[in-house]
């Protein structure tokens, strides 16, 4: 069994761009949709069926579409994760051209009236992240396996940026696709009453048992 520990750090910091869960959401829409899809028919299918064998072997079949269907969903949203990182890559490009600075490394803030939240608590978020980690996808042969997350939140709350940095590619992956794919935007942080982008360093480890 894989079981996720996170422990959340912040940092104060500026960076730029739009939000891009969208591209996460549409994937996740697109598989639940399908995978009520396949439990109705499964359940209509158990149902009618009298003979106790033949349901354990329906159970089986569904317990595996299942998870098939988690498999094609991840590799959806690593398609999306490349997607969004192509897209704030571009744009970073084009705005440091502008300017001439890094925006990943410009504004940073030290003195920060209220730091970022997330609606209901870091606690929330530690829960969210877990639940929506794909676990299946990270392969390793270290135990427990590390990682070290960055990600920006906006001044809507919204987050970009997100980077993982750890020695397990697989890992780091599957991190970076949780973060985005979570389901609310963040509280920003302020200074005199104004959001101002901020810099969150989350550390992730992954005990497999």
């Amino acid at each position: 069994m894989k079981s996720l520990f996170l422990y959340i750090f912040c940092l104060l910091s500026s960076l730029c761009f739009s939000q891009q869960a969208e591209e996460f959401r549409q994937v996740k829409n697109y598989y639940n949709q399908h995978r009520g899809m396949l439990n109705h028919e499964f359940k209509k299918k158990f149902d009618a069926e009298k003979d106790m064998l033949a349901k354990a072997s329906i159970k089986q079949d569904f317990l595996f579409f299942m998870k098939k269907m988690d498999s094609i969903e991840n590799a959806a949203f690593v398609e999306a994760l490349l997607k969004v990182k192509n897209v704030e890559d571009v744009n970073r490009l084009h705005a440091d051209s502008k300017t001439g600075v890094s925006d990943i490394s410009s504004e940073i803030f030290i003195d920060i009236d209220k730091t970022a939240d997330y609606p209901g608590g870091m606690n929330a978020l530690r829960q969210e992240v877990a639940k929506i980690f794909y676990t299946e996808a990270v392969y390793s042969e270290t135990n427990p396996v590390k990682t070290n997350l960055a990600f920006v939140i906006e001044k809507d709350g919204s987050l970009t940026h997100v980077k993982a940095e750890g020695d397990n590619f697989t890992f780091n992956r599957q991190a970076e696709i949780a973060l985005y794919s979570v389901s609310k935007k963040f509280v920003p942080a302020m200074i005199n009453g104004n959001p101002v982008r901020y810099l969150f360093r989350l550390p992730l480890t992954l005990n497999i048992d």
